[in-house]
């Protein structure tokens, strides 16, 4: 729903000039994002102590043990994202048409993000689509994040939905893993960053350009229902 790679592109470099590392390209971060904060801060920190010029350098980093540097790495980066949470960020077109054609036909809407819940709350009401939504669950609200189906599991049960009867709306390959493996059918949008992946090569019962198309086929379900 929101483009948030201005967010973790400022917050990630914040980071790393605190370790006195490089900044990182922005190619990184989009092939990186999607699996939760953890995953993003390890893999870009491993990325750029593994830098020629780097490892070189003599840096002190390099001096640590990595359960230590990816700690303080992953704290520092969890205080600059609370700063940069939604200013560097810019909500899809069709996002806000789309939820509230949703919201108006009657579908219960729930949000699902491998993003923590603290920051997925404070992201949706600064960019004014927090009402859309009645449960909210972040990568921290269950023991285990998508792809694995129990997320989606829960946020079912939290809309009092069968799965089969739930439709995951997503824009990556952790998306429709996660529906296929619940047993959810599963729309993807094309656009986002799937890891540098085509989206079409993700599981998928449906590709859509904007959520005002999810909209339109859903609306087109239940008059035929």
């Amino acid at each position: 729903m929101v483009d948030t790679m201005g967010d973790f592109e400022v917050a990630l470099n914040h980071t790393l000039s605190d370790l006195g590392l490089p900044p990182v390209e922005r190619a990184l971060i989009e092939r990186t994002v999607g699996k939760g904060s953890e995953h993003l801060v390890r893999s870009v920190l491993t990325h750029q102590l593994a830098l020629p010029e780097v490892v070189s350098s003599g840096c002190v980093a390099l001096t640590w043990p990595q359960a230590q540097m990816v700690e303080l790495a992953l704290e520092r980066y969890q205080h600059h994202y609370s700063f940069t949470n939604g200013q560097y960020a810019d909500v899809y077109p069709g996002v806000a048409e789309g939820l509230q054609a949703l919201r108006a036909s009657g579908f219960p809407l729930a949000c699902l993000t491998n993003k923590p819940l603290s920051f997925a709350r404070a992201l949706l009401e600064i960019k004014g689509l927090n009402d859309h939504f009645a449960p909210v669950f972040g990568g921290d609200s269950f023991d285990r994040k998508k792809p694995d189906p129990l997320p989606l599991l829960k946020t079912c049960e939290a809309l009092g939905t069968a799965p089969a009867q739930t439709l995951m709306v997503g824009d990556s390959q952790n998306d429709g893993l996660a529906a296929r493996a619940a047993g959810c059918p599963v729309a993807l949008v094309t656009y986002g960053y799937n890891h540098g992946d085509p989206i079409a090569q993700a599981p998928h019962d449906l590709l859509v350009d904007s959520l005002v198309d999810i909209a339109v086929v859903l609306q087109g379900h239940a008059k035929a229902a």
